[in-house]
């Protein structure tokens, strides 16, 4: 019953996230989150740095994913050495990339993608795990598995690529079609649930003039299947069917971001079916052959004590502080943004 709960629980926090979020994260007010000034020029004005709620939605999304990859991977037993060993190269290449594979496939050097980072990730993951478990001696143990790692691990990325998406919608992009472009069956099924983006910095407004226009809420849809999809592979991985967790995870996640793509506008490269949609759908069936390839050795049930237990450390509490203070400064820093800063005295107060 504890892992029911513990899931439930994480459902129930994300459903008032959420709620939030589709009222208030379209609006104006939630794009920039601070502006720090860097320069001053001879008018007394300032140039500012603008830190954006897109960074921070997307920092949280990176601890939270690595919170729940680590409170899996320990609940099997693998130790905290062998997991830093695993996710800080895993880090270290899909952070670049999420950059790398924007710019190549969209030609744009200020851009993110989450689905090209994850592509690269799932690719080098099992081959990864093998490398680690070959490093650490009694690495054969039934704990550091191709297996459970991978499962863990498309766990892990479907719920922070959900939550993720709250970061588009604060910065506009990732749009949606207007609904008076969408069928007629799907406008039914939205209702009077659109989005409308305010403010003239906003992507959406930017690259579209779309500001104030109705479009479908693609970004919230994506959000409830990728999070819903991730809690449902937290419970497998919890009862011990990693393999169904993966040929869930892998088909559900690549699934909807191959279908999704024909719900967005903003730009994905050319051709009929994108880039992006091509990594999707590749995605399905290498990550399906893995529980063929990589077999799990019969072990315990995960315990999701240990897992737990090893979160509530000063240790790794301060490691996902550093993660989010690192994400929010690499992913944070808005280059299609500027501002002005002015000072004054409040003569009243002194």
């Amino acid at each position: 019953m504890a892992n029911v709960f513990f899931v439930l629980g994480l459902g129930l926090a994300y459903a008032v996230l959420i709620t939030w979020a589709c009222r208030h994260l379209p609006g104006e007010r939630w794009q920039i989150m601070a502006s720090v000034p860097l320069s001053k020029t001879g008018g007394g004005v300032w140039h500012g740095l603008n830190l954006t709620y897109y960074g921070f939605f997307s920092a949280t999304a990176y601890a939270l994913a690595a919170a729940v990859l680590v409170i899996m991977l320990r609940s099997v037993g693998i130790s905290m050495l062998a997991i830093v060993c695993f996710s800080l190269p895993l880090l270290s290449v899909c952070a670049p990339a999420s950059r790398l594979v924007a710019r190549w496939v969209e030609n744009k050097p200020a851009t993110f993608t989450v689905g090209g980072a994850s592509f690269v990730g799932l690719i080098i993951a099992p081959w990864l795990t093998l490398v680690v478990r070959r490093a650490f001696p009694g690495g054969d143990g039934p704990g550091l598995q191709v297996l459970p790692v991978l499962a863990a691990l498309v766990a892990a990325y479907a719920m922070g690529e959900g939550l993720g998406r709250l970061a588009c919608i604060s910065f506009g992009c990732c749009y949606g079609k207007p609904m008076d472009q969408c069928p007629g069956w799907l406008r039914a099924v939205v209702g009077h649930k659109g989005f409308i983006f305010r403010g003239q910095t906003k992507k959406i407004a930017y690259e579209n003039g779309w500001e104030g226009r109705p479009v479908f809420p693609i970004q919230a849809v994506t959000s409830l299947i990728l999070v819903t999809c991730g809690l449902a592979c937290l419970y497998l991985f919890l009862a011990g069917r990693y393999d169904v967790a993966v040929w869930v995870g892998v088909t559900v996640t690549g699934g909807w971001r191959a279908l999704s793509e024909f719900l967005r506008s903003d730009y994905r490269g050319g051709g009929r079916l994108s880039a992006y949609q091509w990594m999707a759908l590749a995605s399905i069936p290498y990550g399906c052959a893995m529980p063929f390839i990589f077999p799990a050795a019969p072990q315990t049930l995960p315990s999701l004590a240990l897992g737990l237990e090893s979160i509530w450390s000063p240790g790794m509490l301060l490691c996902l502080q550093a993660l989010w203070i690192g994400v929010m400064l690499f992913m944070g820093r808005s280059k299609t943004t500027a501002s002005t800063i002015s000072f004054h005295v409040v003569e009243s107060e002194i």
